[in-house]
């Protein structure tokens, strides 16, 4: 198996084989491409004469590069192709049969030394490479979608896989300019194995008429930086190929989590699986089509909400991170804020850290120094919430405890005129606990800014069983005019991101204790398989492992789903002492400051 790999076969020429394709002979590769369709060989050579013109049309290689490439692509229609390969790639259909037809073929084509590797991201490398006369040399070699463009390859070893096999494919994804995760086989491997569990939550939660697709998508996008929401991706992906994956990652595990949502079996069997469709959880403007069409579920643009209160004057309780920042924001868009914490010092601190911010906006340019003073100018700083006696909505940022949000409500009643606006900030905390601390619970409503508020655009806006429509609608208008992203969501727990990003870390750190991959490949995988602007155990870090913690058993309370319950790890970690950048050590350890 020392061999340069300079003749490669890729068996199956769908988007993915046509991709890998590519990667392969702007490489310098020889690629062999078979299809049994001469139409989807026909529109391999298109899609890459396309893909290599756009390529030299934005200067990324020369028109000489583009030439030499499409010279080393050949298409065949049979097997007997793949004869002189020393790699061949089946990037063919997400079944058993069809695969393990393809490798007892190739056994009989390939020299004894060619190195066989499945495309699969959902079936067990084991069983196809026990089909071949030489199990040895047949390993996994997972492609992201689209391949020109995504850096992450995971290699995935089986228990016959011999080590220069993976050697030779894990050299030649680094000279492909690739990133190679090593793995071992089970259902999804990393990057699938965290992004299909979390994928299908958002299926259910949709299914379950909690939040819209608009919402659902967006609060994930804003939220966590993600750069698309789970049921577009799902359409990108295919519905019928999700609810693959996530059989076979269900057969293995058995979680909850894993066991596909009714709704994508509905989809599959009415043909509605994604864009290749023309429509899945979206419309699309044409079978393969990327624009997404007005369909009967899509919001009406200017559709109203309701007649809700006026909003002139604001009022922060609070003076921490969240608080200083969500004061900010009110002030940036001309509300008169009362910011008020538990003593005047407190206060002024936190108008002060305040003013820090806003200097630094000025000194980047992104505000003049005129609107600097005036927003200053309409912040008071107050050491008692009887500073909230005329504001017409008051806000509350303190500590992530019921008891003391409690507390604060009931003096909120006392304080707030009739017909003020009272909202938590809660991320996980049940909102009707809190109202029904006051007397007024119809007017009360939860406003989940993100961290940190100003840059963050996401607020989820969630309403009780007793929330008044009034008091809905001038939240959201309040949220439009704060230039933040507003998304509905109904009383439970996590509400939306919290619900699904949260399980999706936990499974992280399981896939750790379980020794199936390390933190820095896992970290790897999500961003460079997954786009995800930060790996799952950077996040956690930057989060915190204590507040973490807390929101998993909120979940797991709320569901009593016991694929929610805590990792042992996490609860250990948290139990030392070690939370995270906050304490200089959690997943991983940071220079003190």
């Amino acid at each position: 198996m020392d061999t340069p790999l300079s003749t490669i076969a890729v068996v199956g020429l769908g988007t993915m084989g046509t991709g890998i394709a590519e990667v392969l002979a702007l490489a310098g590769r020889e690629v062999i491409g078979i299809d049994i369709s001469e139409a989807a060989a026909r529109q391999a050579v298109t899609s890459l004469e396309a893909s290599t013109a756009r390529a030299v049309g934005r200067g990324r290689i020369t028109g000489q590069e583009r030439a030499d490439a499409l010279a080393r692509f050949r298409t065949h229609d049979t097997l007997q192709a793949a004869a002189e390969a020393e790699l061949v790639i089946e990037v063919v259909p997400e079944t058993y049969e069809i695969k393990q037809q393809v490798f007892r073929e190739l056994d009989a084509v390939v020299s004894p030394t060619a190195i066989l590797a499945t495309g699969t991201n959902a079936l067990s490398v084991t069983r196809l490479a026990a089909e071949s006369l030489h199990p040895e040399r047949v390993l996994g070699l997972h492609f992201f979608n689209p391949a020109p463009a995504m850096k992450l390859v995971e290699v995935v070893s089986s228990v016959l896989t011999a080590p220069p096999a993976v050697e030779a494919v894990t050299k030649l994804a680094r000279e492909l300019g690739k990133e190679p995760v090593a793995v071992g086989d089970r259902p999804g491997f990393v990057a699938d194995g965290l992004l299909f569990g979390y994928l299908n939550q958002a299926a259910a939660m949709y299914e379950a008429n909690y939040a819209s697709r608009e919402d659902i998508d967006a609060a994930m996008k804003l939220g966590c930086g993600l750069p698309m929401g789970p049921l577009a991706l799902l359409d990108l992906i295919g519905i019928d190929t999700a609810r693959t994956v996530l059989e076979a990652m269900y057969a293995e595990s058995r979680d909850r989590l894993h066991a596909p949502a009714p709704v994508l079996g509905q989809l599959s069997s009415a043909g509605l699986t994604g864009r290749k469709a023309g429509r899945g959880f979206y419309t699309y403007d044409a079978p393969g089509g990327q624009a997404v069409v007005p369909d009967a579920l899509t919001p009406s643009a200017g559709a109203a909400t309701g007649t809700g209160r006026e909003i002139i004057s604001v009022g922060v309780a609070g003076s921490g991170t969240m608080a200083s920042g969500i004061t900010e924001v009110f002030a940036k868009a001309g509300y008169t804020v009362v910011l008020a914490a538990r003593g005047q010092e407190k206060a002024d601190l936190a108008k002060a850290r305040i003013a820090k911010s806003l200097e630094r906006s000025v000194s980047k340019g992104r505000l003049t120094a005129e609107a600097r003073d005036e927003t200053l100018a309409r912040i008071t700083a107050a050491g008692s919430l009887d500073a909230f006696a005329e504001v017409d909505l008051a806000v509350e940022a303190v500590a992530e405890d019921l008891e003391i949000k409690q507390q604060l409500f009931a003096t909120l009643d006392k304080v707030c005129r009739p017909g003020a606006v009272l909202a938590t900030t809660t991320s996980s905390l049940p909102v009707i606990a809190i109202a029904r601390a006051t007397g007024r619970p119809e007017d009360v409503i939860g406003m989940h800014f993100f961290n940190p508020a100003p840059a963050m655009k996401l607020v989820e806006v969630v309403r009780t069983v007793l929330t008044a429509d009034d008091v809905h609608a001038t939240v959201r208008a309040v949220c439009t005019k704060i230039r933040k992203h507003p998304v509905d969501c109904g009383d439970r727990a996590g509400f939306i991101v919290n619900a699904l990003l949260f399980p999706y870390l936990n499974n992280a750190i399981k896939m750790v204790e379980e020794h199936y991959a390390t933190l820095d490949d896992i970290d790897a995988a999500m961003k460079l398989g997954g786009g995800y602007p930060m790996g799952p155990f950077e996040l956690l870090d930057v989060v915190g492992l204590d507040v973490s913690l807390a929101i998993e058993k909120v979940l797991h309370k709320e569901f009593r789903d016991p694929g929610l319950a805590p990792a042992p790890l996490l609860e250990h970690l948290v139990a030392a002492g070690c939370l995270g950048r906050k304490t200089g050590r959690g997943f991983r350890e940071y220079a003190r400051r």
